[in-house]
């Protein structure tokens, strides 16, 4: 049986894939199993940040995997030192907590605020206010965090401990209580649409969180290490969280997920409070240091806005694209007919890997795709709008 038989016989079916079996890629293309060629602009969801198997990033990972391949962290790791002391010498954070996945880096800062509040005020606060329309994990805990109830379906009961105010500070104001101890949101809502939130509402449920004391966790999966043209989009935005959380991108393709706290909380957390086995794991971070090495530079983070505004300004000129919504080289793109997915399909169809967010389609092109890639994706996107609407 070839791979798709194999796929449909024995793997869950939890994702809705498109009728492609890649099987190898380099720079922003990707080539299936037949050998037809794809422009990448979705990057494995944002995590293929310099694209596939750019050449530092692989040597980095095969030189680390041939040295040392895992260690329990029982033991202390170079690279992981490494890879902590650069996001915080590059930001305003002191200590980082390392894990797997976005998810887990969620789960890491919900309980970093639950035990400063614990530790300081006592039980009983504990809830955390996120925004409708977000979307933190397909964790239990993180599905509850989540802000939309098409996700709070099948897996009762959820954790407890969540509020869902609008992007409105009223809103916000609305839901603080004396249980609550922190706010959880995204300054661009990726899953959600590709929803930029309005920087005043942004930096005044900071100020809210200073005033009370609330712990501000900012989710930076998707939009962190370059992806809205700095290293961390909370910088659009002019504040400083508590917590930030990131992963996707920063592993360059393998799986990470990384929790930074700032100097109120490097104490909350001690042995056995949190851990994960494959959390830090050399080779991982060995690719993590060579992502950060390439995009903390403030040229290349200059060059992704440049490229974000050139993008924007070509798909306006396309018709039947009614707005772009974009930071950086994140991307959604509201239709003015069709629906999303198929088109997404017919794109696929056409030698172009694009994805969705609810009623827009995508893109989240490698960070270091060229002026002349982004033309061709522009058209291959043209010529299948006009085959389709």
């Amino acid at each position: 049986m070839d791979t798709k038989q194999l796929d449909k016989q024995y793997i869950m079916h939890t994702y809705g894939r498109y009728d492609v079996a890649l099987k190898s890629g380099k720079g922003c293309y990707a080539y299936d199993e037949d050998g037809k060629k794809y422009l990448d602009v979705s990057s494995g969801i944002g995590v293929n940040s310099l694209g596939y198997c750019d050449e530092g990033w692989v040597k980095a990972v095969t030189a680390q995997a041939g040295e040392i391949q895992h260690m329990s962290n029982y033991f202390y790791c170079a690279q992981a030192s490494k890879l902590a002391q650069t996001l915080c010498e590059k930001t305003h954070f002191a200590k980082v907590c390392f894990g797997n996945s976005g998810a887990e880096a969620n789960e890491c800062a919900i309980k970093v605020a639950r035990k400063y509040s614990f530790d300081k005020y006592g039980e009983g606060r504990n809830e955390i206010i996120t925004l409708k329309n977000s979307f933190h994990g397909r964790t239990v805990t993180t599905l509850s965090a989540t802000g939309q109830d098409n996700f709070h379906t099948y897996f009762y009961p959820f954790t407890e401990g969540f509020r869902y105010a609008e992007p409105d500070i009223e809103s916000v104001k609305s839901l603080v209580s004396e249980k609550t101890c922190g706010v959880l949101l995204e300054c661009v809502q990726g899953e959600g649409g590709v929803n930029i939130l309005d920087k005043d509402f942004v930096k005044s449920v900071s100020e809210l969180c200073a005033e009370k004391d609330l712990v501000l966790i900012v989710d930076e999966v998707q939009t962190g290490i370059g992806r809205t043209g700095k290293l961390f989009c909370f910088e659009n935005f002019d504040i400083e969280p508590d917590l930030a959380t990131c992963a996707k991108g920063i592993g360059g393709g393998l799986p990470i997920g990384l929790c930074l706290c700032g100097k109120k909380l490097e104490d909350v957390m001690q042995p056995s409070t949190h851990g994960s086995t494959f959390a830090a794991n050399p080779v991982v971070c060995a690719g993590a240091n060579y992502v950060l090495s390439v995009v903390a530079d403030e040229k290349f983070l200059d060059e992704v806005n440049k490229k974000g505004e050139y993008l924007k300004n070509k798909l306006l000129e396309i018709k039947g694209i009614k707005s772009v919504r974009n930071l950086g080289l994140m991307v959604g793109i509201e239709l003015e007919n069709g629906d999303a997915h198929d088109i997404a399909v017919k794109c696929v169809e056409n030698g172009l890997l694009i994805i969705t967010a609810k009623s827009l389609l995508r893109m989240l092109p490698p960070l270091n795709i060229s002026y002349g890639e982004l033309d061709e994706a522009v058209e291959i996107l043209k010529k299948t709008l006009e085959e389709t609407i």
